[in-house]
Protein backbone atom coordinates (compact mmCIF):
# COMPACT_ATOMS: atom_id res chain seq x y z
CA UNK A 1 0.00 0.00 0.00
CA UNK A 2 1.29 3.45 -0.86
CA UNK A 3 1.62 6.43 1.39
CA UNK A 4 -1.57 7.89 -0.08
CA UNK A 5 -3.43 4.70 0.78
CA UNK A 6 -2.28 4.87 4.40
CA UNK A 7 -3.35 8.50 4.58
CA UNK A 8 -6.82 7.68 3.26
CA UNK A 9 -7.17 4.82 5.73
CA UNK A 10 -6.02 7.08 8.58
CA UNK A 11 -8.41 9.86 7.49
CA UNK A 12 -11.29 7.40 7.12
CA UNK A 13 -10.65 5.96 10.59
CA UNK A 14 -10.41 9.50 11.98
CA UNK A 15 -13.71 10.37 10.34
CA UNK A 16 -15.35 7.25 11.78
CA UNK A 17 -13.99 8.09 15.25
CA UNK A 18 -15.20 11.69 14.90
CA UNK A 19 -18.70 10.57 13.85
CA UNK A 20 -18.88 8.09 16.73
CA UNK A 21 -17.70 10.81 19.14
CA UNK A 22 -20.37 13.22 17.85
CA UNK A 23 -23.09 10.56 18.22
CA UNK A 24 -21.99 9.72 21.76
CA UNK A 25 -21.76 13.39 22.75
CA UNK A 26 -25.21 14.07 21.28
CA UNK A 27 -26.63 11.12 23.23
CA UNK A 28 -24.97 12.41 26.38
CA UNK A 29 -26.33 15.91 25.77
CA UNK A 30 -29.89 14.59 25.36
CA UNK A 31 -29.55 12.63 28.61
CA UNK A 32 -28.28 15.74 30.37
CA UNK A 33 -31.31 17.71 29.16
CA UNK A 34 -33.64 14.90 30.30
CA UNK A 35 -32.00 14.89 33.73
CA UNK A 36 -32.27 18.69 33.94
CA UNK A 37 -36.01 18.51 33.21
CA UNK A 38 -36.42 15.86 35.92
CA UNK A 39 -34.42 17.91 38.39
CA UNK A 40 -36.58 20.93 37.60
CA UNK A 41 -39.74 18.93 38.31
CA UNK A 42 -38.26 17.67 41.58
CA UNK A 43 -37.30 21.23 42.52
CA UNK A 44 -40.83 22.50 41.88
CA UNK A 45 -42.34 19.62 43.87
CA UNK A 46 -39.89 20.24 46.70
CA UNK A 47 -40.85 23.91 46.85
CA UNK A 48 -44.53 22.94 46.97
CA UNK A 49 -43.87 20.50 49.81
CA UNK A 50 -41.89 23.15 51.66
CA UNK A 51 -44.74 25.62 51.18
CA UNK A 52 -47.28 23.09 52.44
CA UNK A 53 -45.24 22.18 55.50
CA UNK A 54 -43.85 25.61 56.41
CA UNK A 55 -46.16 26.00 59.41
CA UNK A 56 -46.18 22.47 60.79
CA UNK A 57 -44.23 23.71 63.80
CA UNK A 58 -47.46 25.42 64.91
CA UNK A 59 -49.38 22.14 65.21
CA UNK A 60 -48.36 21.58 68.85
CA UNK A 61 -49.63 24.99 69.91
CA UNK A 62 -52.76 24.55 67.79
CA UNK A 63 -53.48 21.25 69.51
CA UNK A 64 -53.13 22.83 72.97
CA UNK A 65 -55.40 25.73 72.04
CA UNK A 66 -57.95 23.35 70.56
CA UNK A 67 -58.05 21.54 73.91
CA UNK A 68 -58.76 24.87 75.65
CA UNK A 69 -61.53 25.66 73.15
CA UNK A 70 -63.12 22.25 73.74
CA UNK A 71 -63.03 22.82 77.51
CA UNK A 72 -64.63 26.23 77.08
CA UNK A 73 -67.33 24.80 74.78
CA UNK A 74 -68.12 22.21 77.46
CA UNK A 75 -68.66 25.02 79.99
CA UNK A 76 -71.00 26.79 77.57
CA UNK A 77 -72.99 23.60 77.12
CA UNK A 78 -73.33 23.24 80.89
CA UNK A 79 -74.46 26.84 81.34
CA UNK A 80 -76.88 26.91 78.41
CA UNK A 81 -78.50 23.51 78.90
CA UNK A 82 -81.80 23.39 80.79
CA UNK A 83 -81.64 21.73 84.20
CA UNK A 84 -82.50 18.05 84.21
CA UNK A 85 -86.16 17.19 84.85
CA UNK A 86 -86.98 15.76 88.29
CA UNK A 87 -87.37 12.01 88.32
CA UNK A 88 -90.88 10.79 87.67
CA UNK A 89 -92.50 8.95 90.55
CA UNK A 90 -94.01 5.64 89.58
CA UNK A 91 -97.78 5.62 89.37
CA UNK A 92 -99.40 3.68 92.18
CA UNK A 93 -101.34 0.60 91.14
CA UNK A 94 -105.09 1.21 90.65
CA UNK A 95 -106.09 -0.87 93.69
CA UNK A 96 -104.20 1.47 96.00
CA UNK A 97 -106.14 4.47 94.78
CA UNK A 98 -109.53 2.91 95.56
Amino acid sequence: MSDHGYWFVALALGLVVAVVAVVLLETFLRDVHRVERGVGLVWVAGKQVAGNTATTWLLGETSQRLGLIIDEAGKHVELLSPPPAPPMLPHPPPEVLA
